[in-house]
């Protein structure tokens, strides 16, 4: 089974957040129903989500990064 950890952008309620957004995180589009991005979200298709919410990209990439990092280690001691 492969391991994958990406960082996801998330609403203000969790929920995923796959809408074209302005730089300053408001939806491009209104009538899209999107509330607009309020962090990132490093997610492990083994652990789910990890860590905190991020508020900016530039944040969650060196956690996923780092946990990406500890499945690597976990692989090498077997």
């Amino acid at each position: 089974m492969r391991i994958t950890v990406h960082v996801e952008p998330r609403h203000a309620d969790n929920s995923p957040c796959w809408h074209a957004v302005k730089p300053s995180g408001k939806p491009r589009f209104p009538q899209s129903g999107c509330t607009g991005r309020n962090g990132y979200a490093v997610v492990c298709s083994e652990h789910g989500d990890v860590g905190v919410l991020h508020h900016v990209r530039v944040l969650a990439e060196p956690a996923a990064t780092e946990h990406r990092q500890e499945h690597r280690a976990a692989l090498a001691a077997r």
